[in-house]
């Protein structure tokens, strides 16, 4: 967690107000309910650094790819979750003077908390302004884990003198990607309609063509009394309405927001506007509170299947919730179409798309605190995009059904475009085929592998039989040209990791075969057809795995990350200047690929997902190897090290 960041066992808190961090604090805060989310932004206008971030689960843009030489087989676009409408907008007014953090006169308190017990953003502040009025805010804001559909603000102002106050209450369309490779807006209008009792806004994506229509509806509460909006407009991208109200010293009034976002993923184009606005409508007749209420009930039941309680260390356990969390409101398990970006809804970065962490990290999470349709959920995901995986081989040249899974996708198809990802990190190819027998061995759904698994993992497992080749020189099979989870080395030959998943992977499916067989013979006939799969495929199968080349290093007693390794200087990460740390922004890329330095868990993260195919003193020996060249610089090594860490005591 950021160091200025308040420790406590079950909320996110900053205490003051630090301009310079406060896109980080955005992020930090960001809420969301698997369908949708939100950056933690503010409400009201704030002039300073600030990146808008409101995103629908599903609904991308493929932004044209940017490089400065094209390969052949680059993606030919970058999949991209995309910013959408705002609708949290307060424009607030007051004797003139617009509320603007950035242009108070004096922040005399500023509190941000993320309550994630309760999944409720709330923050606190009381500012000068320019013509030394005090104004004092108290708001509270959730995306509903009740309603996948719905957002809700709370906004409380008072002032210490009587006070003219203007509220312009807006829906904002004309909103772009900071990440944009060509600074284009990937939205087009479609309908916009404002009346004194809601606001309507409807966008639909360049290219993609979804359609995203958003309802919304502003209560302003003065000594518990509704003040009726003297005006409202819309244009194609923006709907507004506006109040006016006086307000005593001392009193108080409460801006409450609600609001209704759905997409042409769930609801045909036509119904958008009908159905968006009834809903808001509807909800005009239920309170703030009870919205509220609703929605901390649903997050109660969420954590009573997986908190987990530290003792002894507030900032462990400030942390463990935090990564919970995240995941909890990334992915609900509801939706077989959705994934979990790397960032959830936090910002633009890995722009929402699906990478194997989901299989890889994710999985297990879900696998022992859902039930298991969730992770069945995330399976399925795969298998519905095998046929876009088929055909991202056979635009490297692959042949009768070999399947590579994308390393980056929204779709199914693959859209990374650095060729040393692209083109060589295929080991990914190994966590689908892991994530399958990590479900099945943890639930005992056998049924999947019939319905839907080992058709995925016969697509894999003719992929791996075409991209190794024989060496005549090692009497082996060998994997040429890779890059490993270590993406501080690219174009290796023969990386371990790589090597033995690709093996494990042929086995598996060959397994999975014969238990399909056996248990479910016309299940079989049916997948055999589909495939059109020849029973000699397990023959050169076997082959392979019979004689895949594996490096070791007999005199050091460990699995060697790839063939060359050895020739590098081996220097232990003490020996890195703290202000050369990390080394992905101060070296050259040249420096780091002929360093022995590792970005995450290689050769380790093949013994973490086998640990069982090794002894302890295996895995200790290659643990103190390779642990002490690690400059840990992914987010995705030091979970599997601590647990290698932990197991050898």
């Amino acid at each position: 967690m950021k160091q200025y960041i308040k420790a406590d066992p079950w909320s996110i808190i900053e205490e003051g107000f630090d301009p310079s961090l406060n896109e980080i604090s955005e992020s930090l805060f960001s809420i969301g309910n698997g369908a949708m989310g939100q950056r933690a932004n503010f409400e009201e206008v704030y002039s300073g650094k600030s990146l808008q971030g409101s995103y629908v689960g599903g609904i991308y843009y493929p932004d044209k790819t940017r490089v400065g030489w094209w390969k052949n087989g680059y993606p030919e676009y970058f999949a991209k979750v995309i910013n959408a409408t705002n609708w949290i907008g307060l424009q607030l007014t007051i004797d003139g003077e617009m509320l603007d953090l950035a242009k108070v006169k004096q922040i005399l308190c500023f509190q941000r908390t993320l309550d994630m017990k309760l999944g409720i953003l709330s923050r606190k502040f009381k500012v000068v302004l320019p013509n030394e009025t005090v104004i004092t805010v108290d708001t509270q804001r959730f995306v509903s884990m009740d309603d996948s559909e719905l957002g809700a603000i709370s906004y409380k102002l008072t002032s210490n003198k009587d006070i003219n106050l203007e509220l312009e209450s807006y829906l904002d369309g004309d909103v772009k990607n900071r990440d944009s490779n060509y600074d284009e807006q990937f939205w087009l209008p479609v309908a916009h309609e404002a009346s004194q009792n809601h606001l309507f806004l409807s966008t639909q994506t360049k290219k993609t063509g979804y359609d995203v229509g958003v309802a919304a509806s502003t209560t302003l509460l003065h000594n518990n009394q509704p003040i009726a909006a003297h005006q409202f407009e819309s244009n194609v991208f923006r709907a507004s309405q506006n109040f006016k109200v006086t307000l005593e010293a001392g009193e108080e009034i409460e801006i409450v927001k609600k609001a209704v976002v759905i997409s042409s993923l769930n609801h045909t184009k036509e119904s958008i506007q009908n159905q968006s606005i009834t809903k808001i409508n509807k909800l005009s007749n239920t309170s703030f509170e009870t919205l509220k209420q609703n929605h901390i009930q649903a997050w109660d039941k969420l954590w009573q299947f997986c908190d987990v309680e530290i003792g002894g260390d507030v900032k462990a356990q400030q942390g463990i919730r935090f990564n919970i969390f995240q995941l909890l409101q990334t992915y609900t398990g509801k939706d077989a179409r959705l994934n979990i970006g790397p960032k959830g809804f936090t910002g633009e970065k890995y722009g929402g798309s699906t990478y194997w962490d989901t299989e890889a990290y994710c999985i297990p999470f879900y696998l022992s605190t859902a039930g298991s349709q969730v992770a069945r959920n995330l399976l399925i995901y795969r298998h519905n995009q095998l046929g876009k995986a088929i055909e991202n081989a056979q635009k490297l040249g692959f042949q009768n059904g070999a399947a590579l899974y994308p390393m980056v996708t929204m779709n199914g198809e693959e859209c990374h475009n650095e060729w040393e990802i692209t083109f060589e990190e295929i080991h990914r190819n190994g966590a689908i085929a892991y994530a399958i027998y990590d479900y099945v061995r943890y639930t005992g759904d056998e049924a999947y592998l019939s319905e839907y698994g080992l058709e995925v993992l016969i697509g894999i497992a003719r992929f791996w039989k075409e991209r190794v080749n024989w060496s005549s020189d090692k009497e082996k099979y060998v994997i040429l040209g890779v890059t490993g989870p270590n993406e501080y080395e690219n174009n290796v030959n023969n990386n371990w990791y790589t090597n033995y998943v690709a093996r494990w992977c042929l086995e598996y499916a060959t397994k999975v075969i014969e238990l399909v067989k056996k248990q479910n013979k016309s299940a079989w006939q049916q997948l055999k057809t589909k495939t059109s799969f020849r029973e000699e495929e397990v023959i050169i199968w076997q082959n392979i795995i019979d004689k895949m080349y594996l490096p070791y290093d007999q005199q050091r007693q460990i699995y060697l990350q790839q063939d060359g390794f050895l020739d590098k200087e081996l220097v232990s990460v003490d020996s890195i200047p703290k202000n050369q740390r990390p080394i992905n922004q101060h070296w050259s890329w040249d420096r780091i690929l002929r360093s022995c330095y590792i970005k995450q868990a290689d050769v380790l993260q093949g013994l973490y997902f086998f640990e069982d195919h090794f002894t302890k003193e295996d895995i200790q020996k290659n643990f103190e190897f390779y642990e002490a060249m690690t400059v840990h610089e992914s987010s995705l090594s030091p979970c599997v090290h601590v647990i290698l860490a932990s197991q050898i005591g």
